[in-house]
């Protein structure tokens, strides 16, 4: 983070050959991380288990997972057997770390196709949970059955609001909460943590994108304030602040847990999903993202960026817009009122569009290629279970027409 990147930036510049660059190896620069480090790694995220007794309960809980030929395979296993469960079914085919990945196009579980292989032996054995690490574990996506008993792949904005409520329920049922507990999202994440996190009393910061917001706001609210949890919707959680980066290991426990949790009350982690749609409003997310290519193609999103910023919709799908967020500018306009108010984050060329009705679009380029993505969401009160897939299609057909109303298709 600043100003420690821009100091990178600047020794980087001064290179002006890689002959300049001074190479003193050697096995004595080189220390070994070996499985005395992996122990103790295991007993802190053991440590993070909240209901231990329910996993010893519900230990036969079937799980199957999938490391997509990545590192995952050789601490989730572990992870899961020192939380007590010991019916976990690992997909033999992706087993094998592989920098190949020969089972998939992309090894990342935020993919249907990469999940493919692992909701096919969960069909097959009928599993309670599927769950899914991308190569170097930090991202995790899960499948659970729906009240049909269809096989349903949460996207990452679904987890991640399971995984906050948890943390936070829980904690509160066992009593080991505490007034100054926190819990911390990006800006593109679903707003329906921010409602969750409300209703118990629990402070939610928004922070950039990137994990490396999440560990600085750590870092600036030690000893001040508890953090529980943290997470954005591209398949990261940070659970606790001993691993300051998203971590999948500890995630997969986590899940696993509030799987068994579920099922010791009766219900499932999709049931509860929608329970908390019918508590706090049901809440939809889509991303569009769209590539330019060429040698014209920064210039076009550059200028579809500043189009934004000076000539913003007044309306979107027939509802007025609130307030332009300008994080690049530092400053949050309402549209209505023409007042300004300042945004205490760093800068970061990103966009949001408040609308009346509370949805929320986000325009973010990236800083690597000629890439811009929008981040719909979109939300409405739903009275009960049996109308979330009416409620969840007209929210669809929602965001279908904001995307084409922008021209984004």
């Amino acid at each position: 983070v600043t100003p420690h990147d821009e100091n990178v930036i600047i020794e980087v510049d001064k290179i002006a050959s890689v002959d300049d660059v001074k190479w003193s190896g050697g096995e004595a620069n080189i220390t070994a991380i070996g499985k005395d480090m992996d122990a103790l790694y295991l007993a802190m995220a053991k440590g993070l288990s909240v209901y231990p007794d329910v996993c010893a309960e519900q230990h036969g809980l079937k799980i199957v997972y999938t490391p997509i030929h990545g590192s995952g395979i050789m601490l989730v296993p572990q992870i899961l057997k020192k939380f007590g469960f010991d019916n976990v079914h690992i997909v033999e085919g992706q087993s094998v770390p592989d920098g190949n990945f020969p089972t998939v196009v992309f090894p990342n579980p935020e993919e249907k196709e990469a999940m493919s292989l692992g909701l096919e032996l969960a069909k097959k054995l009928d599993a309670d949970i599927l769950l899914g690490t991308d190569p170097d574990s930090d991202r995790v996506g899960i499948g659970v059955k729906n009240t049909k008993g269809e096989w349903v792949l949460m996207n990452g904005n679904q987890t991640a609001v399971l995984a906050f409520n948890y943390m936070i329920e829980a904690r509160k049922i066992k009593g080991i909460n505490q007034p100054n507990d926190m819990v911390v999202k990006t800006i593109v994440t679903t707003g329906m943590i921010d409602v969750v996190a409300k209703a118990s009393n629990i402070a939610c910061y928004n922070v950039l994108t990137g994990f490396k917001w999440i560990a600085s706001l750590i870092k600036e609210k030690e000893g001040n304030e508890n953090y529980i949890i943290g997470g954005e919707e591209s398949f990261g959680l940070m659970i606790g602040d001993e691993v300051r980066d998203k971590d999948a290991i500890s995630a997969v426990a986590l899940l696993c847990e509030m799987a068994a949790y579920e099922k010791s009350k009766g219900s499932s982690m999709y049931a509860k999903l929608i329970a908390l749609y019918v508590q706090y409003g049901l809440y939809k997310e889509t991303l569009v993202s769209i590539t330019k290519k060429g040698m014209n193609g920064a210039k076009e999103i550059e200028d579809m960026m500043q189009g934004y910023r000076s000539n913003p919709p007044k309306t979107i799908d027939g509802v007025p817009v609130a307030e332009l967020l300008d994080y690049e500018l530092q400053v949050g306009k309402n549209l209505q009122t023409g007042e300004s108010k300042p945004i205490d984050l760093p800068k970061s060329n990103v966009l949001q569009f408040l609308l009346n009705d509370g949805t929320k679009i986000s325009a973010r380029p990236s800083g690597t290629e000629p890439k811009i993505k929008f981040y719909f969401s979109v939300n409405s009160k739903l009275d009960n279970a049996e109308g979330f897939e009416a409620a969840d299609t007209l929210l669809a057909e929602k965001i279908a027409r904001m995307v084409s109303e922008m021209q984004l298709k």
